[in-house]
Formats: structure tokens, C-alpha cells, sequence
């Protein structure tokens, strides 16, 4: 994590250096990139999940501390969304092969159309098993720290996902969209919106970008040049160069 960081700064200050955004140096592909609305805790009560989730294109939950209320929250989150909205969840590896295998038919019938880490990332055969056995895209990778980790990992699930502030940075990031492209694999960035905006918007795998509401909030909080989505997607302002944010520096001053 601390040589995707440096590796991120790296990035930003070429582009800096040459006046240009990043999604510009590296070559625009879309003018926007999708996100999901990314929170549900499993501590959330039903009414806590409805009220978060409602009013976005695309939404995650989290599942995994109970299998049969996990049931009923689908359930009570589909009616508030409604049939227009994509459904995600994400069980954190919490499950066995057996728990969500019995999920099947719930979710399938509520619409769940990504269905994260079902089993531990480390358990590739229950991932390839899952994938075979389930009507929604298994998708797992946010722990990868290297690209053996996802070209391990790619033949495991209908999606892969990475995170450059683990992956090795903007480089590692840009290198597994590769092996996605290689792979006819969709890639979908977890999490840090700001910093995944521009590559998100030059890589042809991409499929979206976790729009995770506590990341969301802290990069608004303490960055400048923080970008709300519109319209379930993020538009990385070409007005500023490199990543587009910049520390508030007298704001985090106050921790030291």
C-alpha cells in the first residue's frame, strides 16, 4: 500500500509537471465513469438500509452475518428500490460454499445482480464453483496486492476488482485492467472514487467504480477538487491536472 501511494504521487505529479489531467495523459475512453452506491451495513436496520440506498442507479449491500435475516433484508431493500435499480451484495467472504449456495433463489428472485466474495477470496475453487452454480456475477479481488494475485484469481469470477491503493498504485491498476482486456474480463474499481475517476474514464475493462459512502465522505471532507457523481457517474473535471485533488492541508493539520 505505501508503493501504490507513492506510485499514485508518481502519477500526479507527471502530469502536473506537464499540465494535464491524468485521464488525458493516459488517453480518454469515456467521458464518465459509472459508479454504485456502496454502504448497507449489516448492523443497519431495515429502515436504516431503505433510507440509504434509495434514490441511486446502482446499490450495495452487505450480507454475511446471518444468513436467513440476510434473506429479509434483500427482500425489504428490493421493495424500497423498486424494480428499476441494479442490486448488489457483498458478503465479505463470511459465507460458506453451502450458505450461499441456499441463497440462490432469494436473491434471484429480488434481482441481486453481483453477488462480492460469496466465499473467502482465498477459496478460488468455491468462487469458480459459485460462478458455475449461480445466475449473478461472482466478483471478488479487492485484496489483491500484485498481478500473480489476479491472473489467479481471473478464471474464478465474472468480474474482477482492484484497488490502487493496494494494487500497487495508478501502474498496478492500469496493468490489471490489462490482463482484464487479455482476459474479456469487466473490471470494477473498489472503492477511493477520486483516485479511480480518471483511470476509471481511460480503461477499456472498466465496468464502474465503488462510490462507498465513508470513503465518499472523507475524500469530500478533506480534499479539494472532490467530484460528486451525476446521474450515477463521475466526471473527472479536465480543468485540473493530475488526479484533480488536492489536501486540505490546514483541515488535517488539527490530527497531527
Amino acid at each position: 500500500m505505501a508503493i501504490s501511494a507513492v506510485d499514485a504521487a508518481l502519477w500526479d505529479l507527471k502530469c502536473k509537471l506537464l499540465d494535464v489531467p491524468l485521464v488525458t495523459l493516459l488517453g480518454k475512453v469515456r467521458d464518465a465513469a459509472p459508479i454504485y452506491f456502496s454502504g448497507g451495513f449489516t448492523s443497519s436496520t431495515i429502515e436504516e438500509l431503505q433510507e440509504q440506498l434509495v434514490g441511486w442507479p446502482r446499490v450495495k449491500m452487505k450480507v454475511g452475518r446471518d444468513a436467513r435475516a440476510d434473506r429479509e433484508r434483500v427482500r425489504a431493500v428490493r421493495q424500497a428500490l423498486g424494480d428499476g435499480v441494479e442490486l448488489f451484495v457483498d458478503a465479505n467472504g463470511a459465507y460458506t460454499r453451502k450458505q450461499a449456495l441456499s441463497q440462490d433463489e432469494l436473491f434471484a428472485k429480488h434481482d441481486v445482480r453481483w453477488f462480492e466474495e460469496p466465499v473467502s477470496s482465498d477459496d478460488l475453487d468455491g468462487l469458480r464453483f459459485l460462478r458455475g452454480h449461480l445466475p449473478m456475477d461472482i466478483a471478488a479481488g479487492e485484496y489483491g496486492y500484485e498481478l500473480l494475485y489476479f491472473e489467479q484469481m481471473i478464471d474464478a469470477v465474472d468480474v474482477l476488482q482492484a484497488d490502487a491503493t493496494r494494487c500497487l498504485g495508478i501502474t498496478g491498476f492500469i496493468k490489471t485492467a490489462t490482463l482484464c482486456e487479455t482476459r474479456g474480463t469487466p473490471l470494477s474499481a473498489h472503492c477511493a472514487p477520486s483516485l479511480h475517476a480518471h483511470a476509471a474514464c481511460a480503461l477499456l475493462p472498466l465496468r464502474h467504480i465503488e462510490y462507498f459512502f465513508d470513503h465518499a465522505r472523507i475524500e469530500s471532507r478533506y480534499f479539494d477538487g472532490f467530484v460528486e457523481p451525476v446521474n450515477g457517474a463521475i466526471r473527472p473535471d479536465l480543468s485540473r491536472p493530475g488526479i484533480g485533488v488536492e489536501l486540505k492541508e490546514t483541515d488535517v493539520r488539527v490530527y497531527g
